[in-house]
Parts: structure tokens; C-alpha cells; sequence
């Protein structure tokens, strides 16, 4: 009798559940998700913009960068931070909110990136904060040194680093990747951030924070950038075991690990796929680089994240991989 009652009761809530359904009307997404400080850009994307090489000027679509209603708050007032690919995308927006709130920056790039570089230096003295541009290699463990060197000697103190720089290239076939292009991005990508990091520790005192830029390739993987997916899981890995040792310092390291992003380094890589470039998010569009940068300001700052070390933050879109 009762498994009689049971079984009635789980039919007659089907049934309503199946009324329910056809009554419902249907909803489907119009465009993208919409909810930021501003309206953002969104598929599908002109190919114009894969015509570029790692230079945002270049971009037909710029991307938004200045987060223009950020106010700043102080939260790392008389602080100096030194971020690698400060030049453009997400380094460039995490250039502005930093010199916003308090700090002095000094921002790394690629020798052929001065005009990008130049933009940035004008935006944090515009915020009223000084600002620093070395051009080299991080591959390159001895420049790694020098750049850290000069950014102490001029700001006489060093805070934050933030690790950007990086380069991504997809093949077709894993039996394209060839050595060359895997030294390359495994280079750039890890050796980079070790090199960055020890050049960096030394000055470093309790209160310091270490920011390493991951990606959401490193959480899902992405069979197209085998190569960058494994540096990017490379750097999560990095970034737990590194806070581990710097802890007794009082020196937090941590994460952001961003979905789509519209810098140059994505247009840039897979042209074809540029049209609909963040669809694969629930939000139905890539971040823009403003977007990102609140995520360092949070994990930079010792009043913010304080208690917070060793972690990987996504921010990710609602990815919901392809």
C-alpha cells in the first residue's frame, strides 16, 4: 500500500512538472550576457583583427582596458609592482587599476612593443603614479636580473609582481608542435615566471604578493594548444608549491586564471575561429581586459586577500568548454 502510495505521489509529480514544461515559454539567450559597468563587445568579430602580431594598436577592435567608473580606494597605496606583458591585454588594464590604486608600476615587453608600452606609461602617470618601461626577453634569465634591478634602484622598493607575459600558437595536428615552437612558449610561459620570481623574492618583504597569470586551458585543457595548455597547468602547479616556500616570509602567491580574453595574444592565433571568439562561455562573449584586472587588484592586495595564498582564481565566463 505504501509503495502504491509512493509510486502515485511520483506520477502525479510529473505530471506537473510536464504541464509545467509546456505552459513555460520558451527563453532562449538573445546575444550576449550583459553584466558589467558597461556594454561589451560581442560575437560575431570582424576578421580584420586577426591581421595582427601581438600589438594592440594593430587591433581593429580595441580592447577596453581603462575601467573608467574603477575608484580607486588606496588598496595598494605606496606600493611598486613590476608586471611582465604589462604592455597590452590584461597587462595593460592591471597596469591602470594598479597605478589607481597607489602603486608605481613598472611594466615589461617585447622590444617591438614601445608604442604599446608608451600608451601604458601615459595612463599611469595620468593616474598620477610613476611609471617604468624596460623592453626585453624573459626568456632571457639575465635580463630577468637587470629589469629587476633598475626598477629597485629607481622606486627604491618592490612589492608585487605579476607574472603575464606568455606566448600562445595552436597547430592542427599534435605531431606539428614542433620542438622549436614548444621550446618557445614552454620558455616564455615557465622559465619566464621562474626567472621573474627569483629575480624578485630577494626584495621582497612580509606583505608582498606574487600574482602568476594561469588560464582556463590549465583547468580543462585545450587540445588545440597542447603546449600552452601544459605551461599554464605548468604555472597553477608553480603557484601552489611557491607559496608553500615563501610563506614563512610573509610572501602570498596566487592565481587568476582567466577564460576568453580579448587581447592581443587570442586574435592573433586562430583566425578562423575569431568570428564566434567566446561563444564556448555562458555569457556568449570573451572578457574584456578590464574585466580581468579587478582579480589582481583583489589577490595583489594585502587588505583584500590578506588571508588568501597558494589558490587559482578562475575567471572564466561560465565556461563551459567546447
Amino acid at each position: 500500500m505504501a509503495e502504491q502510495d509512493l509510486r502515485s505521489r511520483q506520477r502525479a509529480v510529473k505530471a506537473q512538472v510536464a504541464e509545467a514544461d509546456k505552459a513555460r515559454p520558451a527563453i532562449e539567450m538573445q546575444g550576449a550576457m550583459q553584466a558589467g559597468a558597461r556594454v561589451y563587445p560581442e560575437p560575431p568579430f570582424d576578421a580584420r583583427n586577426a591581421q595582427v602580431d601581438g600589438i594592440e594598436a594593430e587591433l581593429a577592435l580595441t580592447p577596453l582596458y581603462d575601467a573608467p567608473f574603477w575608484r580607486g580606494s588606496g588598496k595598494l597605496e605606496g606600493k611598486v609592482a613590476i608586471i611582465t606583458g604589462g604592455d597590452s591585454g590584461i597587462g595593460r588594464a592591471v597596469a591602470v587599476l594598479f597605478a589607481r590604486e597607489g602603486a608605481d608600476v613598472a611594466i615589461l615587453h617585447q622590444p617591438d612593443e614601445e608604442a604599446d608600452a608608451k600608451v601604458v606609461l601615459q595612463a599611469i602617470e595620468a593616474e598620477g603614479r610613476r611609471g617604468l618601461a624596460i623592453g626585453g626577453d624573459v626568456r632571457d634569465r639575465a635580463f630577468c636580473f637587470a629589469a629587476v634591478a633598475q626598477v629597485v634602484e629607481r622606486f627604491g622598493r618592490l612589492d608585487v609582481l605579476v607574472n603575464n607575459a606568455a606566448f600562445q600558437l595552436h597547430v592542427s595536428r599534435f605531431e606539428d608542435l614542433t620542438e622549436e615552437h614548444f621550446d618557445l612558449t614552454v620558455k616564455t610561459n615557465l622559465y619566464g615566471y621562474f626567472h621573474m620570481a627569483q629575480a624578485c623574492v630577494p626584495h621582497m618583504k612580509a606583505g608582498s604578493a606574487i600574482v602568476n597569470s594561469g588560464s582556463v586551458t590549465g583547468l580543462l585543457g585545450n587540445s588545440d594548444i597542447i603546449d600552452y595548455t601544459m605551461t599554464k597547468g605548468g604555472i597553477h602547479s608553480f603557484t601552489r608549491a611557491l607559496s608553500g616556500s615563501l610563506a614563512s616570509r610573509g610572501i602570498r602567491v596566487n592565481a587568476v586564471a582567466p577564460g576568453p580574453v580579448w587581447t592581443p595574444l587570442n586574435p592573433s592565433d586562430h583566425p578562423e575561429r575569431l568570428k564566434s571568439f567566446g561563444m564556448e562561455t555562458r555569457m556568449k562573449r570573451p572578457a574584456q581586459p578590464e574585466e580581468i584586472a579587478p582579480a589582481y587588484v583583489f589577490l595583489a592586495s594585502p587588505q583584500m586577500s590578506g588571508y588568501i595564498t597558494g589558490e587559482i582564481l578562475p575567471v572564466i565566463g561560465g565556461y563551459t568548454d567546447r
